[in-house]
């Protein structure tokens, strides 16, 4: 969104943010009576608000705000993904890390592929209008991005914690790796594709993905060695909370300097950020950093979902498809399709290859888990239209046909999956996984302050995931036993590393002492 460029601007952003608190309030009421979901809730109001602006201005517009794909990808991204890493459940995220790359990064891969190929020889049955080999790409990597916010809601992260964990991890790393492939094809000139523009297009991918991750840790590890050394929060919390904020907000900025995935290093440095840097702020500071990252996130959602649901009926776009009805209808059940299969294609037979390097039969990705999985990750939304807007439209307009086309398929297709692949979640997880299997027992990792009175620093034999011999490892029986044993191997030496160099040098939970409040918060503590 944008500022308009007319006096009536403040009188807009004014009325914006009036929606935004009304969303808050309204969203609250039906979540509370189980009505709907946070997700559900500002796009029916955006839609609502659409009507309303759309009948009082004439059916000329239905907006309040341009769209602006920059002020998305600089503003309101940054929040909810750096957010999504910092409360992530770490033990759960890297004890499934195998398993969530191979569904983020190489089933969003496989996806792409089947949607893209499969819109190059369906859309062109259709005659729509001339598209770009680009474009078919392009909707690969728009309809590729998932999002998982709203089967989050849904999910108990305690209840179902393996599930909850493959779903929020590869709901981030599917986004990452989506706006990832569609930045690759907008640099790349694919209108003559070989074998050697396959590999350049794959050694990018792999690249930008691979240093977007290391500058990533890179400034979470510098953040954390500061907030370690300098001790802010003994004179001021706010400058170390202003400190941690700006550093996760730097590392976003200098990945998009650089050409490289921001969401990729947002992400990974708020997960660094809570395993080392939030350990070392006064326990004030930590409560403020925890709900400051949540509000921003959820403040970002909100302008996003309301948005959508509001140009959902723009006319500008629906003037093109008022000729042909059917072009839309049927481009919509066309992609709604491919979502399907193309999830499909990777979901089950990436679950197969998870199952082999897990030990037990209740570790592994049972059926009734990889269909939740799958319906999960059928919905779109605000990732696929910032993709969509940025590869379809200028400044949030378009007048070529096809276009429009598109960009109202895109729109149905989110409102469709949303509100009725969202709200049929619940009951599905419920008739697959009943209350009465679903497990209670899960460790949590997210930040939480130590107690440093019964909490030692932490060694490799008080390690509770630390395993003692190496049975199995001499003679591997299978390939199976040989991946299990690869990934636990792993992992303990991880842990190890990071016990002994890692959180001495950084900080961490069990290594840092705690850190005195400066003088005027005494009377609280």
């Amino acid at each position: 969104m944008s500022l308009l460029s007319n006096p009536a601007s403040v009188d807009n952003i004014a009325l914006f943010v009036a929606l935004i608190c009304a969303c808050i309030v309204i969203g609250h009421l039906l979540v509370e009576n189980k009505w709907t979901n946070e997700s559900t809730t500002p796009l029916l109001f955006g839609l609502c608000s659409g009507i309303v602006i759309l009948l009082t201005s004439g059916g000329t517009n239905s907006r309040i705000l341009e769209f602006d794909e920059q002020l998305f990808f600089i503003y309101l991204l940054p929040p909810i993904i750096f957010n999504a890493g910092f409360q992530v459940k770490k033990k759960q995220f890297f004890q499934n890390f195998m398993t969530i790359m191979l569904f983020g990064a190489i089933g969003t891969a496989m996806s792409f592929s089947i949607i893209s190929f499969g819109a190059m020889h369906i859309i062109d049955m259709l005659n729509i209008g001339s598209l770009e080999i680009k474009d078919f790409l392009a909707i690969g990597a728009i309809f590729s991005a998932t999002d998982s916010v709203c089967t989050l809601q849904i999910l108990n992260q305690e209840e179902a914690p393996l599930l909850y964990s493959l779903v929020f991890g590869e709901g981030v790393v599917n986004d990452a790796s989506s706006v990832v492939l569609f930045h690759a094809i907008q640099k790349y000139d694919l209108s003559n594709i070989n074998i050697k523009t396959a590999f350049q297009f794959g050694g990018n991918f792999l690249i930008l993905f691979t240093t977007s991750t290391l500058l990533g840790i890179s400034v979470g590890l510098l953040s954390a060695y500061i907030m370690k050394k300098l001790h802010l929060g003994r004179h001021s919390p706010d400058r170390e909370v202003a400190l941690m904020i700006v550093m996760a907000y730097l590392s976003y900025m200098t990945a998009e300097l650089f050409d490289l995935s921001g969401i990729l290093t947002v992400f990974f440095c708020g997960i660094v950020m809570s395993h080392y840097t939030w350990h070392s702020m006064t326990d004030g500071s930590k409560v403020t950093t925890r709900h400051a990252f949540a509000t921003f996130s959820f403040i970002c959602e909100i302008c996003i979902f309301l948005y959508v649901g509001m140009d959902a009926l723009d006319m500008e776009k629906w003037k093109f498809v008022s000729s042909s009805p059917g072009k839309s209808v049927g481009l919509s059940a066309v992609l709604l399709g491919l979502v399907m299969i193309g999830r499909a294609s990777f979901v089950f037979p990436l679950s197969f290859v998870s199952n082999l390097t897990r030990k037990s039969k209740g570790e592994k990705v049972n059926l009734k888990q990889q269909v939740i999985i799958w319906w999960a990750g059928l919905m779109r939304g605000a990732v696929s239209m910032a993709l969509a807007y940025s590869q379809f439209t200028r400044f949030g307009h378009t007048q070529q046909p096809a276009n429009a086309i598109i960009l109202t398929s895109t729109i149905t297709v989110v409102l469709f999956s949303t509100m009725v692949f969202g709200l049929m979640t619940k009951p599905l997880v419920r008739l697959l996984m009943p209350p009465s299997i679903l497990s209670g027992d899960v460790l949590s990792s997210e930040p939480s302050s130590p107690n440093y009175s019964t909490v030692p620093l932490l060694r490799s034999s008080q390690d509770p995931e630390s395993e003692t011999g190496d049975q199995g490892i001499q003679r591997p029986a299978s390939l199976s036993r040989l991946l299990s044993t690869t990934t636990h191997t792993i992992h303990r030496y991880w842990r190890k590393y990071d016990d002994r160099y890692m959180r001495p040098l950084f900080g961490g939970r069990g290594f840092v002492l705690p850190v005195p409040a400066p003088p005027t918060d005494n009377g609280l503590h």
